[in-house]
């Protein structure tokens, strides 16, 4: 198939056109600089990031917004796992953890591993989502691995960053304060039928609203698994979406970070780690051997 026949089965929403470009793109394969190149945005497309902790729910979450929204909206959901240690390939798949959408003719559905990025996301996210918003979407879900502190790379990819947490995690919350929380555009408190969460969710509105802003940061009970909370976080995320979407300042923050993460790593494309490492053994134990001038060397 040649690209600009791909392309129109991508603006066309075909699925199998999807796959194979993300494919494309995913490998590097032949042609997927030409595609990336001639893609068109759908504007009205959400991106919306969901991210916290391992076991806070997420996957069990965007299920739940699926059952509710799928019936009437096209949704794509990048999935976004930890990789293998040995073929890079990703450790968790979709099937599993949203069989329940697999065959929706409204739902497209892809994992993507990490590749060792410790980000949360992989290293060709941004690619993969501006392929996705050239298909007819009304939102694509992006679920990160889940790593800690380090995954605030989402807050420039996400229209919207979606928080999930549980109410066990109230000792975190002075840990995560530098990282995860503070990129946090909406928190959901999942499992809310837990013990302790009604005081869980208490002090979370207290560091909220002390780090006053702009958007006020609503914190959401759910229980994911029986849907209760779902709707409110439905109404919350296409609320912050538009604000986002008529944010001058926003909507450029976001594109600017995708464009410096591009160039960064086409800069990077030429440093091989291993030739890196094979160069300092040589140099390392020279009597003269400084750190700053072998980088420069590289830059």
């Amino acid at each position: 198939m040649s690209i600009s026949k791909l392309i129109h089965e991508i603006n066309l929403g075909s699925f199998q056109a999807i796959a194979k470009g993300i494919t494309l793109v995913e490998n590097q394969l032949p042609g997927h600089q030409e595609l990336l190149r001639t893609i068109s945005q759908n504007r009205r497309t959400k991106i919306i990031g969901f991210t916290g902790p391992p076991g806070a729910g997420k996957s069990s979450l965007i299920n739940a917004l699926l059952a509710q929204l799928a019936h009437s909206n096209k949704i794509a959901v990048l999935s976004i796992d930890p990789s293998s240690p040995f073929n890079l390939g990703a450790l968790l798949g979709d099937r599993i953890r949203m069989n329940d959408f697999y065959l929706n003719p409204h739902v497209f559905i892809r994992s993507m591993a990490s590749r060792g990025s410790l980000g949360g996301l992989c290293p060709s996210v941004i690619e993969v989502t501006e392929l996705l918003k050239a298909a007819p979407f009304d939102y694509i879900f992006l679920e990160t691995v889940g790593v800690g502190q380090s995954e605030i790379e989402i807050s420039g990819l996400a229209d919207t960053t979606v928080v999930v947490m549980v109410p066990e995690a109230g000792d975190e919350i002075q840990t995560m304060k530098a990282g995860v929380m503070e990129i946090a555009d909406i928190f959901v408190v999942n499992k809310s039928d837990r013990s302790m969460a009604d005081e869980f969710i208490k002090n979370l509105k207290i560091l909220v609203h002390a780090n006053h802003q702009e958007w006020e940061i609503p914190v959401l009970k759910s229980v994911a698994t029986s849907g209760e909370g779902i709707q409110e976080i439905i109404r919350l995320i296409d609320l912050h979406a538009n604000y986002t979407s008529n944010n001058t300042l926003k909507r450029s923050q976001l594109l600017c970070d995708k464009v410096f993460q591009l160039i960064q790593k086409k800069r990077m494309e030429k440093v091989n780690k291993e030739d890196l490492q094979r160069q300092l053994q040589h140099e390392m134990d020279s009597s003269n051997f400084n750190l700053f001038r072998f980088a420069e060397a590289w830059y």
